[in-house]
């Protein structure tokens, strides 16, 4: 089975991208290799979210905060899709990737940005993770290697504007 490399990209690589790296990894049985970064990365992943992927069995040596750059860098992996799961990220202006993977647009609200209690902050990072679980399901079971790349790019963002 070939297996796909996709980088989830968000302003500070601190939730949602980490969220959405650990799941597509962990739920694709090896079909997808996940990574994420930021434009502006905190320099440390969330506690919440750090939480939930260790939860989910995804090594805890995995977890870091890093810059997009990394990514762009010659012997990094080349992606085969990069999705932004924040509207700061898709508005920003991009490296540029080789290999012209597919890219996307998933935006999720921010669970970093609430404030409240624990419990409250712990029900806003589930209400992300069952969001991204929804779409990478979906991407998932996408037949990657019967579409041509218009119509698989169109597939991917069509998944979140469901």
């Amino acid at each position: 089975m070939k297996s796909y490399n996709i980088l989830f990209l968000c302003t500070g690589n601190s939730a949602r991208s980490i969220l959405a790296e650990a799941l597509v990894t962990t739920l694709s049985g090896g079909k997808f290799i996940g990574y994420s970064a930021g434009s502006n990365p905190a320099g440390l992943v969330n506690p919440f979210a750090s939480e939930l992927v260790i939860e989910m069995g995804y090594p805890k040596e995995k977890l870091r905060s890093k810059n997009w750059d990394e990514y762009s860098l010659p012997g990094s992996p080349q992606m085969d899709f990069i999705i932004t799961v924040c509207d700061n990220a898709a508005n920003e202006v991009c490296p540029i990737w080789l290999g012209h993977p597919s890219t996307a647009h998933w935006g999720f609200p921010d669970p970093a940005s609430v404030e409240g209690t624990d419990a409250i902050k712990r029900e806003a990072f589930q209400k992300t993770l069952l969001g991204l679980t929804k779409n990478i399901e979906a991407l998932i079971h996408l037949p990657i290697d019967q579409l041509d790349l218009l119509s698989l790019k169109k597939a991917i963002q069509d998944i979140h504007d469901k």
